[in-house]
């Protein structure tokens, strides 16, 4: 990670924006990346202007950069992300949330779209991540650490924070939605898992299975700050589902949910940027 160009993009971000700190940040996966232009008084600047920003290639991923507000604080909402399976090294992939912790966001919510593994797990069920396994072999700390931004060995216990998953299911009571947990492996993708990979998840702990969030929640550990996931089940994994994957379907699924999603976030987004619960 080149220190400098961070700094540069932390920098491009309070200028464009005329904020000095923000204090959360939000990652929209698929079906989510229009929310952030919803917010009445958000500012956006496409990543393209933001030196360093890689800009998604994927459909459902625009590439652009909000700044919201809400209440007295302010949040960064990242509408679209770039995945390790476009080629992008891994230092992009998790440039724009080392970004976020630059400018000041202390606690950031990873939201995706997952293939469920678990047996009670059903198209559109929202899903609070609990932990995640790499299955890729690639990790976004490899190579030489600098110490500017995090320790060599960071500690990976409790890599989504306890305390805002507990805030996190009393709103899923809140709004009549069952607050699952669950374990979110990352595949590398761009193919979906077969059904010999979903079952060897299945069996190592997995409930849900993906292509993102993981090297986020590490990169943004790494630097100290919080981690809360959202996984929106959009389809049933390989050899659970009766029907062939497509993206067309993950994309139906993600907006048939986006109304509920939408909801949650709203209602979390005052405790994203007041919680201090570390």
């Amino acid at each position: 990670m080149n220190y400098h160009t961070l700094m540069a993009a932390a920098a491009t971000i309070r200028s464009r924006t005329g904020i000095e700190t923000h204090d959360a940040a939000v990652v929209l996966g698929s079906g989510l990346g229009s929310y952030a232009g919803t917010i009445p008084g958000s500012i956006e600047i496409p990543y393209r202007d933001i030196a360093g920003f890689p800009v998604p290639k994927v459909v459902g991923h625009s590439g652009s950069l909000f700044s919201a507000p809400v209440g007295d604080k302010r949040v960064l909402l990242f509408s679209g992300r770039a995945h390790t399976y476009e080629g992008w090294p891994m230092e992009d992939v998790v440039f724009g949330v080392r970004a976020a912790v630059s400018c000041g966001a202390k606690r950031i919510l990873l939201t995706n779209a997952a293939g469920g593994v678990r047996s009670d797990l059903s198209a559109g069920d929202l899903v609070i991540i609990s932990d995640h396994l790499n299955l890729t072999g690639r990790n976004p700390l490899v190579g030489q650490n600098d110490d500017r931004l995090g320790p060599r060995f960071p500690d990976m216990t409790n890599v989504y924070s306890p305390p805002l998953r507990a805030e996190l299911a009393d709103i899923f009571t809140d709004v009549g939605i069952a607050p699952h947990e669950g374990v979110y492996a990352w595949f590398l993708g761009p193919t979906y898992e077969t059904p010999a990979e979903v079952q060897m998840a299945k069996a190592m702990g997995a409930d849900l299975v993906g292509m993102s969030t993981a090297p986020e929640a590490i990169a943004i550990r790494h630097m100290g700050a919080e981690v809360v996931g959202i996984s929106l089940v959009t389809n049933l994994a390989a050899g659970i589902s009766p029907t062939p994957l497509s993206h067309e379907e993950v994309t139906e699924a993600a907006e048939a949910a986006r109304a509920t999603f939408t909801n949650i976030v709203d209602r979390f987004l005052p405790t994203l940027v007041a919680a201090d619960t570390e």
